[in-house]
This record gives C-alpha cells, structure tokens and sequence, in this order.
C-alpha cells in the first residue's frame, strides 16, 4: 500500500503539473488542489470544504478548488514534496514535517511548550510568535498560510496502561517523523518507531508497534481505538498542522484575489476550531462505549519534568528561537491553567 501511494503521489504530480503550469483546466478554469490525510468527516476536511465553498463563491469563475482527503495525494511528506514544486498548490502537513525544512518550526515541537490550550491558542493567533515561523520556507517554494487545531497529543497502547513513564519502557511507539519526537519518546524511555500517518493501523494491528501518541480523533476517525484500548492523558504536545501554500500560486494572485484567500483562510482556522471541541467528545463516547477504550488520567509533573531540558538546548542550539520562546512564556503565564 505504502509503494502504491508513491507510485500515486509520482503520478499525480506528472498530470497535475501541466494544466496548472498552463493556468487552466477545462472550462478555463484554475483548479486548485489541496491534500490532507485526514478522513472526510474529520474536522480538517470540513474546514477545507467551507474555504473551497468560499473561493468558488466569490472567484468561481476563475478557479475550482478541489479537496483530496485520507492522503489520496500520497503520504503528508509526498504531499509538502508536490507543494513545494507547485503539482498541488495548498496540503496540510504536520508541524513535525515542516520541522525537516525550517529548525524554526522545531519550536512547537517542543513537549510541555504551552500551560494550556488557551495559551496555545493564543500563541498560534500571534504575529510574534508565527509569523518568523510560519515565513521561514519561502526559500523552499511553500509558506503557511494558517494553521489548524489539532488539540492534545497523549499517549495510547493496544495493551499496556500508561500511568507513568516507567510503564512506557520497552514500548516500541509511534511518533511522528522529527528529530525532536524522537528525541522525547527515548527521554522517557520507549523506543521511538517514526513512520506515516497512515501505515500506524496495520502497524498497531500486526503488533508491530505497541502504541502511538495521538489526539483522540485517532481513535475513532482512523480506527486506532479498534486496536488499542488505554489512552493516557499525559498530555506532551499541542502541535499545530499547518496549511502551506505554494509561493508561486500565492504570488501569481492579484491583489483583490489575495484579500479573498486571506479570508478563506481564516475561514479554515475558524471552522476547524469550531468543529474540533465537538468532534473530540463525540470521538472519547466513541471510543468508550463502541472501541472499548479506557482513558487514564496519570499525574503529568513526571513526564514534564524528564521533557522540560529540551527547551533549553533548543534555544542554546537556536538561539534566533529565544524572542519567540520568551513571547510564549508570556502568554503561558497570562493563560496560566490546571491543564498541566
């Protein structure tokens, strides 16, 4: 399945790359293309569609807009590849992927970065804060244009409850493909298992893996709750995903069509915002009384305390990271809650 998506992803890169570097499509119309591995009833999508909706009702005689949901454009790391030459033009990619093309996004990587959600949030909203990152690949051909709530990362095994980080040892997890995942899951003691999104359920399935790390939505929206009945609310990330947007299709706009798409954009971060909080309670009764899962509740100061060294070398390492860093700081302590 794996080749078979790279075969794809090469394919589509080969057809779609003519009609958009011609400008066109049937009708003379632009098709816009936008990738996203999440499922269809996943608040990703529904974002997505609302922006496509938007853009077609305020420049549909110019450009088609065309969602491709549950990685039909190949892998999240095939699809930044396809973005970055302009063969699609906009894909939602983790913010640990991005990680490979900018260090500068290695700061939301960061386990234990923000006290709460509330101060994620508004870390996120702030042009302090996301700006310098979200602008550092340019250089690459791609840039954010916003970013999309992903809630909480914690920790979840087909067998084994998580009530500490001593019961991770020996675990081979699922983390996502970054240097700074991987670095925090061997700090408390599994062994970290990089791979795809979407190669993690034949994983877990097989037993190849023991457990991944995840939102609750993994459970329900991608079945891992099928497979693994404890979810552990350690609570380690809050890690954006990042819509990106080929430069050149960004630059080629007008300036009336710029204003449009920053608007539609918008329009994503707020519809996926607003579906998220209701998507996860739907996904934890789910995943409760049709998947079978427990959900566990460990005290959260020992793993933060194993993670919290991190944030240091990555400034020592990073130092044009400080400002940002010091800007975060301030809104964790005006944002301040129990959360952690």
């Amino acid at each position: 399945m794996k080749h078979f998506r790279k075969l794809l992803a090469a394919a589509l890169g080969a057809i779609v790359l003519l009609p958009i570097l011609s400008g066109c499509s049937a009708g003379d119309k632009r098709i816009i293309r936008i990738g996203h591995n999440q499922a269809t009833d996943h608040p990703t999508n529904i974002a997505l569609l609302a922006f496509e909706e938007f853009i077609e009702s305020k420049l549909g005689h110019k450009y088609d807009v065309e969602v491709y949901p549950s990685e039909l454009l190949g892998s999240q790391t095939d699809m930044v590849q396809l973005t970055q030459t302009g063969a699609i033009d906009f894909c939602v990619a983790s913010n640990s992927i991005l990680e490979t093309f900018s260090r500068n996004y290695t700061i939301f990587n960061l386990p234990y970065l923000f006290s709460s959600s509330e101060a994620y949030h508004a870390a996120m909203d702030d042009p302090e804060v996301a700006d310098p990152i979200f602008e550092s690949t340019k250089q690459a051909g791609f840039e954010a244009v916003t970013w999309i709530d992903a809630g909480t990362r914690n920790f979840y095994t087909v067998d084994t409850p998580i009530n500490s980080p001593a019961d991770l040892k020996g675990l081979k997890i699922r983390v996502q493909q970054s240097p700074t995942n991987v670095t925090m899951m061997n700090l408390l003691g599994g062994s970290a298992t990089p791979m795809g999104f979407g190669e993690v359920y034949t994983a877990l399935q097989s037993k190849v893996i023991d457990g991944a790390e995840n939102n609750e939505l993994a459970l329900t929206s991608n079945g891992h709750g099928d497979v693994c009945k404890f979810y552990s609310y350690d609570m380690h990330q809050m890690i954006p995903d990042i819509l990106i947007g080929n430069c050149s299709f960004l630059d080629g706009l007008s300036e009336e069509e710029r204003v449009i798409f920053k608007e539609g954009f918008k329009l994503v971060n707020t519809v996926e915002r607003e579906e998220w909080s209701e998507a996860v309670e739907a996904a934890k009764d789910r995943a409760v009384n049709q998947q079978g899962v427990t959900f566990l509740y460990p005290d959260v100061q020992p793993f933060q305390d194993i993670c919290t060294p991190m944030h240091q070398n990555l400034i020592d390492s990073n130092p044009d990271l400080a400002p940002i860093y010091e800007r975060i700081q301030e809104l964790n302590a005006e944002y301040a809650s129990a959360e952690q």
